[in-house]
């Protein structure tokens, strides 16, 4: 079995890898309290990741060599995600009274009954969800696999950088487990609240919808803010590094504003509506609690209240780190701009306290 849930371990940092850059987080905890230890984020050289795979191993693994060293930490043991596309998750019942091990060589036997792919191929995994709601006798069990490729490419961009994989997630648990903080900083936390993540990252808008806590509908569409990044670029003659830095910083021309970053936020707010139409097409839900704005896009200045507007439901961004200590060796201000692009490496993070 592979650890795609992994077991309990000591600290581990959390790694995102996504298509524009990689994100290293390690937390420590006291009491229920989290407290950011170290922190850092290095951009990634142009088609080394394409759409969440990794096509350039080597240049991935110099990346994640220089965000450790930029970070400081001491931590060698890594917690990194695979995408929600890239895993087939089913949910089955096994006999109740079988211990782990029993538990591992049946679903090794029947695992092809589930798998579309050859067993050799794919990576599995599988966790105890709790009594079945069917027949008291049986428990409901998770099981997760993917192809192996997507772990070994991992594996071996983390080994470059002298770094352990002890972890292997999926993004979107690793999301819901960043939401758990992002819930007491809603209005009507602990009701049953469905709640819409729009994470918009720097090519793919992926939707995370929460029901009570959990993931019930996951869907990716490739929009993200490179494009802005590459208007900049064509509008005033820039190269792609320097835009980016541009859109970070500010100190473009007058009508940026009006031409250039007005257009772009229309089209986030058009993604986002439509990415809830299709949900509610998909779903016995036809409205939504709360929508959370994440990914480095989130930030934009004016995005919340013209989503807020459009959908008719209260918009936030998303910031995991609000009741957080922040240690010494973190800059609290990048930080917290960075906040709304963290959170799966924050979820991933948490997994030093299972």
């Amino acid at each position: 079995m592979f650890g795609l849930f992994g077991k309990k371990s000591s600290a581990v940092l959390g790694v995102d890898i996504s298509s524009s850059s990689v994100k290293l987080l390690e937390l420590s905890k006291q009491g229920d309290r989290y407290k950011v230890e170290s922190y850092a984020v290095e951009p990634l050289p142009a088609n080394a990741v394409v759409e969440k795979n990794i096509t350039d191993v080597e240049a991935v693994g110099e990346v994640l060599k220089r965000v450790a060293s930029k970070s400081r930490t001491s931590v060698k043991q890594v917690a990194v995600a695979v995408s929600g596309s890239a895993v087939i998750t089913k949910l089955i019942q096994m006999d109740g009274g079988l211990n782990e091990f029993e538990m591992e060589d049946q679903i090794t036997l029947e695992a092809d009954q589930y798998i579309p792919y050859p067993l050799d191929e794919v990576a599995i995994d599988f966790e105890v969800q709790g009594p079945s709601e069917t027949n008291p006798d049986q428990v409901d069990v998770l099981l997760a696999a993917c192809r192996k490729e997507n772990v070994d490419i991992r594996e071996d961009a983390l080994e470059i950088a002298g770094l352990t994989t002890r972890i292997v997630d999926v993004e979107a648990y690793a999301l819901e487990r960043a939401f758990d903080l992002i819930e007491p900083q809603l209005d009507s936390q602990g009701e049953e609240l469905v709640v819409a993540i729009v994470d918009v990252g720097a090519t793919m808008t992926t939707l995370s919808v929460l029901a009570e806590g959990k993931t019930v509908y996951t869907r990716e569409q490739i929009f993200g803010g490179k494009q802005l990044t590459e208007e900049i670029q064509r509008r005033y003659g820039l190269s792609l590094e320097e835009a980016g830095l541009a859109k970070k910083q500010g100190g473009l021309p007058d009508d940026y504003e009006s031409e250039v970053l007005m257009p772009f936020r229309e089209a986030v707010v058009q993604q986002v509506a439509r990415a809830l139409q299709f949900f509610f097409g998909a779903s016995q839900y036809n409205a939504v609690d709360y929508v959370v704005l994440a990914g480095g896009t989130a930030s934009i200045q004016g995005l919340t209240e013209m989503v807020e507007e459009k959908t008719g439901t209260p918009t936030l961004v998303a910031n995991p780190f609000a009741d957080m200590a922040v240690g010494s060796r973190v800059n609290a201000s990048a930080l917290s701009n960075d906040a709304p692009s963290l959170m799966i490496a924050c979820g991933l993070a948490m997994r030093s306290f299972d």
